[in-house]
């Protein structure tokens, strides 16, 4: 910016000259007015003195203060010091939502594993109240939870609870229909039990854990899945196999059961 002021005061006095000395020649060429004086005192025609005094002022123009004076010059901004060793570098910012690591999940959200299929369990035997009977395809839902419902009355009555999830054991199959095991595993001895109900004791040993999800009428697809993975492993099982009622059938929308299937081995 200095230069460029210094610029401007030079070519400002340049112009103050060049207009000084045209002002001068021009007042040099302008004739004087008459003068009131006599004519034997008034100079002759050829004296160049008015020409030759004129000059004398634009000297001092070139060399006046106003041109030579320099503007008060504008304050320069304050500079800025220069970083020291010492000087703290400035906080990192914060990085973005994204680049940050995944929150925590809370420690009561449980990773769901996938279900077993064909998982090897041990079943023990453990004290049940059992009801017998029979049923056929058509009505293989019905059937089965009538039963249940009928040892859970019962137990209900006597004020005692379920120690386990209720327990359909097939018996035997055909094509037209099955017979089977209502088992509700108990704690202590029920009374007054019907001619068809017993308290014995529920399967045990070796078996093959399967899991089904969802309506009883789509076991089917279940079972086929479990015979061909049988088939593929070359495995046989007894003529029996064991449904444990994760969830309550009895209370349960029957599209939402969740079905343990054992699978004794020989």
């Amino acid at each position: 910016m200095i230069f460029f002021r210094d610029t401007r005061l030079t070519l400002l006095a340049a112009m103050t000259l060049v207009l000084s000395a045209g002002f001068s020649a021009a007042r040099a060429q302008a004739p004087e007015p008459p003068k009131q004086t006599p004519p034997a005192v008034t100079t002759p025609p050829d004296t160049p003195a008015p020409a030759a005094s004129t000059p004398a002022p634009a000297a001092p123009a070139a060399s006046s203060p106003a041109a030579e004076t320099k503007p008060p010059e504008t304050a320069p901004a304050t500079p800025v010091p220069p970083k020291s060793a010492d000087t703290p570098a400035p906080a990192p910012s914060t990085p973005p939502a994204a680049a940050q690591a995944p929150a925590t999940p809370p420690a009561d959200q449980k990773v769901q594993a996938a279900d077993p299929f064909g998982e090897e369990v041990a079943l023990t035997g453990r004290k049940v109240v059992t009801l017998k009977g029979k049923g056929d395809w058509d009505s293989a839902f019905e059937t089965i939870t009538s039963s249940l419902k009928a040892l859970a009355m019962l137990l209900d009555k006597q004020g005692i609870k379920p120690a386990a999830p209720f327990l359909i054991v097939y018996t035997s199959t055909d094509d037209a229909g099955f017979t089977f095991q209502a088992q509700i595993p108990v704690d202590q001895d029920p009374k007054n039990l019907s001619k068809d109900m017993s308290i014995g004791t529920s399967p045990e040993g070796k078996t093959l854990k399967f899991v089904h999800h969802g309506s009883y009428d789509n076991m089917d697809n279940t079972y086929e899945a479990i015979t061909n993975y049988l088939d593929d492993k070359k495995l046989e099982a007894k003529d029996t196999f064991i449904e444990e009622y994760v969830t309550d059938p009895l209370k349960t929308s029957e599209d939402k059961l969740v079905i343990n299937v054992f699978v004794p081995l020989k």
